[in-house]
């Protein structure tokens, strides 16, 4: 059964909450993600990371939500990356072994599972990319399987122009995502890319236009969602899994891995319903 939200009772909770929560009702097994501070840019203080990895946890744990939607507050700015007033000088403090509040505390514990950084979210994940995603949020976009933007969308990872080494996904992820030479240039040039070229090298998927942003975001994850669950998740897994193999251990492993699918209630329901017509009725198992 889908979890519900459970937020305190507080009268001004829901202004306070830095990360927006939601399952759609128009788009059953998804759950969208929005980053909720417009007025810093979306930017990833200590509060905001560890309600991002509360979302991230709550859908890794939750069987109904087939896929997941992240965007951003507004209509300039995706991901600014990391709070550059409390979050890096809580960070290099720490690194200092100097104290920190508890609050900064917790969000500096959660910032690996809250970029989605070696923490497996086990749920396919669109972006929808509503403005710039720099720093974190590039690093964070990173993560996702498939990822829609505005025109006015740019992109670019800043760390080296201040003097930090990107610790997240992108010396994980980006080669292996698109071209040696483009991978580069974003990483060592620190400058920004615009939407255009970023669908040209692979980056992103399309570029839409803002007042169907969401529309394209939610039909995309609507797609994935509306396909067997159990082969969605050995799928995405797959081929996460077969990127470290040798092409030879690779096609075995990928035999391993499809053989159970092949004998469970949702592979034969696929059949019975492509022979009688009709849509088929997933039971994840």
């Amino acid at each position: 059964m889908r979890a519900q939200v459970a937020y305190p009772a507080a009268p001004d909770y829901a202004r306070m909450m830095a990360v927006k929560f939601d399952l759609p009702k128009s788009c059953p097994h998804v759950a969208v993600v929005t980053i909720d501070r417009p007025e810093a840019a979306n930017a990833l203080d200590p509060p905001t990371l560890t309600q991002l990895a509360e979302a991230w946890r709550r859908i890794a744990a939750d069987d109904d939500i087939r896929c997941a939607v992240l965007t951003g507050a507004g209509d300039s700015v995706f991901c600014a990356g990391m709070d550059m007033k409390r979050t890096i000088p809580a960070a290099q403090r720490f690194a200092k072994g100097e104290r920190v509040d508890a609050e900064d505390f917790e969000g500096l514990r959660n910032v690996s599972t809250a970029m989605l950084a070696g923490f497996d979210l086990a749920t396919p994940l669109v972006c929808a990319i509503n403005g710039h995603a720099r720093a974190g949020g590039f690093d964070m976009m990173l993560a996702s399987e498939l990822r829609v933007a505005v025109p006015q969308a740019t992109f670019a990872l800043e760390e080296v122009a201040l003097g930090l080494y990107p610790t997240g996904n992108t010396t994980v992820l980006l080669t292996r995502q698109i071209g040696w030479a483009d991978a580069h240039e974003i990483m060592l040039t620190a400058r920004p890319i615009d939407a255009e070229r970023a669908l040209d090298i692979g980056l992103i998927n399309r570029i839409v236009e803002p007042a169907t942003l969401m529309d394209e975001a939610l039909e995309l994850a609507g797609a994935i969602a509306a396909n067997a669950p159990l082969a969605v998740r050995a799928t995405r897994a797959g081929v996460r899994e077969l990127l470290a193999l040798p092409l030879e251990q690779a096609y075995q492993r990928q035999e391993e891995l499809g053989r159970p699918l092949r004998r469970t209630d949702d592979a034969v329901e696929a059949q019975r319903a492509f022979v009688e017509r009709r849509k088929p009725l997933w039971k994840g198992r």
